[in-house]
């Protein structure tokens, strides 16, 4: 007969209570294949995010508008408790849910002070390959 240990409860461990903040960053990555929104204080510390597939969306429609849209109201129901009102945007990417991403902030009562592009542009690009001797 094997002995076997009784299961160990594992301790509870207590939620972060949300700081107040009443101005923050909001960065939009909008690719091709997924839209992520990041909510930070002004110094960069994250207060929430979520994504296109962490909101339920698969495959193709995690790139869409609508997602875009989706994204936006589950972050605005976790930021309730920080009193934020002032948002700066920072866009990334060439995605479909870039636009209307913002477009729901300013629908969710967000007041935006200011939307930049940071989407990376090469200058030269990458060297090319060598001429194809015959």
């Amino acid at each position: 007969m094997a002995l076997t240990n009784p299961p160990v409860p594992k301790p509870k461990v207590k939620k972060k209570a949300m700081r107040h903040v009443s101005q923050g960053l909001v960065f939009v990555q909008a690719t091709f294949n997924n839209t992520i929104i990041t909510v930070t204080d002004p110094q960069g510390n994250t207060l929430v995010w979520s994504s296109a597939g962490h909101c339920g969306f698969k495959g193709p429609k995690k790139s869409t508008p609508f997602a875009a849209g989706v994204i936006v109201k589950s972050i605005t129901e976790k930021l309730k408790e920080s009193g934020m009102k002032e948002v700066k945007v920072f866009v990334k990417g060439v995605g479909s849910g870039r636009d209307s991403a913002i477009r729901a902030l300013n629908a969710n009562g967000f007041a935006i002070l200011s939307i930049k592009d940071t989407t990376p542009l090469p200058h030269n690009g990458c060297r090319l390959p060598k001429p194809r001797r015959i």
